[in-house]
């Protein structure tokens, strides 16, 4: 069969790709009368559908189709209760009943560590949420050319879809975001144009501590709050201060730059403090515009637990935490060890990870800010071998050299924490030949309706392996 330009077909969904939509093929002959396959991706599908679709430039070898119809469809489908699920780009599951998404995350993650060598036996079934809407206590809205707030068009960096609700952020967070909206709309304010460079507001982030109930209200734009915007931005400190008691940090961040990033050259703070307070795990941390910390508290606090469950720490013992970020697990472990120490390459993290423990009285921690393979060795010659080791790195994993150098380091106990199963998987792999035995594996689903899935694993150095032991 000959595809034409603009030709409806039927196809079946065989697989989802590593960002949650379907793959589906079709072949076609070219103009020689040859086979040809035509690889489709095919969002808000599942495994298993038939669907119709219309492809345009068949002649390339990929094409992305948008389903026009469902004829058959996977027995877990479920109507996305979110009206902007469709086009926004936050969510890509919303079509799949939740105990369908967390089987899907907890296959991938057996995949990936068999892919390894590992036995797929050793990964328990995802822990899902209660409630998995409204879990967010983080969000990153963007504004258009023409002033208006939303979240980027699916696969399209350039389109903000406006948005008048978003079901995976806190409620009270998105309540201030239209606030906002509206104050920019009453205003005429413009949104930044990322191709003509032109234009005022950039991004609104809302963080809110479901814990303390305190927010921050971030503007980015590209020119100070001063001049013709006194007026304006005196209103917009006026409605919030009026409306919203529960926000504690107001701030202006001036951002020039080119890169679309949320990053600030100059911070005003036009109410209240340049930082809220939060808590995890009976621990209080300071968070700042640009600090990291955990977007889903009700499931990171699992995560927390299931890390002390799986690296009984003992009182008598040395621990370092790589990737240690603000503290989030450096905290916790700290109170149960002897001393720890902490290594992380963002030097404000570190200064975070201090003043929080210095907050909560803990005072038996060293935090270092360097590259985790150069820290690693500096804090091994300073602080002696560890006896428990935890590492939460980013997605892109640890790498071979810091999982080898882990492996030299001989602690009894590893627990490694993961936001990407794949990298996780090729990371342990590096720990084998130096005795370790994977124990555990258990998936912690943070982010529902989207294809992310974080792991908290558990590594044992054999007896063997372990002169100590």
């Amino acid at each position: 069969m000959t595809i034409t330009q603009g030709e409806t077909l039927v196809t079946e969904i065989r697989q989802l790709d590593a960002k949650g939509s379907g793959q589906a093929a079709v072949w076609r002959e070219n103009e020689h009368g040859n086979p040809k396959k035509l690889k489709l991706t095919i969002p808000q599908t599942l495994p298993g559908e038939k669907v119709r679709v219309t492809v345009d430039r068949p002649d390339r070898r990929r094409r992305k189709a948008i389903p026009e119809e469902i004829l058959e469809a996977h027995p877990e489908r479920v109507v996305p209760p979110c009206p902007h699920f469709d086009r926004c780009g936050g969510c890509v599951w919303q079509h799949w009943d939740y105990t369908g998404q967390l089987k899907q995350k907890t296959d991938h993650v057996k995949q990936a560590i068999a892919a390894q060598g590992f036995d797929p036996d050793l990964v328990h079934d995802t822990i899902g949420m209660e409630q998995p809407w409204h879990y967010r206590n983080k969000m990153e809205f963007t504004f258009a050319p023409d002033g208006s707030l939303g979240l980027h068009e699916q696969g399209n960096f350039r389109k903000i879809i406006s948005l008048e609700s978003c079901l995976i952020a806190g409620k009270e967070m998105v309540t201030a975001a239209m606030e906002v909206a509206n104050w920019v709309k009453d205003h005429q304010l413009k949104g930044y144009d990322k191709d003509t460079h032109e234009g005022l507001l950039r991004h609104l982030m809302v963080r809110q501590s479901f814990a303390t109930g305190e927010m921050m209200l971030a503007l980015f734009a590209t020119k100070a709050p001063t001049g013709d915007l006194e007026q304006a931005v005196s209103d917009l400190t006026a409605r919030i201060n009026e409306k919203f008691s529960q926000v504690k940090s107001l701030l202006w961040l001036e951002n020039t730059q080119w890169a679309d990033r949320t990053q600030s050259e100059h911070t005003h703070v036009l109410a209240g403090r340049d930082f809220i307070y939060d808590e995890m795990a009976g621990y209080r941390f300071r968070l700042w515009f640009d600090t990291f910390f955990q977007t889903n508290p009700t499931q990171a606090q699992k995560l927390v637990e299931l890390a002390l469950e799986m690296g009984q720490p003992k009182e008598t013992e040395k621990m370092i935490d790589l990737f240690c970020g603000v503290g989030t697990f450096s905290l916790p472990f700290a109170s149960r060890v002897e001393k720890l120490a902490g290594i992380e390459i963002v030097e404000t993290s570190i200064e975070s990870a201090k003043r929080n423990a210095k907050d909560n009285g803990i005072s038996n921690t060293y935090f270092l800010a360097k590259d985790a393979r150069k820290g690693i060795d500096q804090v091994l010659e300073s602080f002696g071998n560890p006896e428990l080791l935890l590492l939460d790195p980013p997605r892109s994993g640890a790498g071979g050299k810091v999982m080898r150098k882990i492996g030299r380091s001989k602690p009894e106990r590893i627990v490694y924490v993961s936001c990407n199963p794949d990298t996780f998987a090729t990371d342990i792999k590096e720990l084998e030949p130096f005795g370790y035995t994977l124990k555990a594996v258990q998936p912690v689903d943070l982010f529902p309706h989207t294809v992310h899935v974080e792991c908290v694993a558990q590594l044992i150095l054999s007896d063997e392996s372990n002169p100590t032991a």
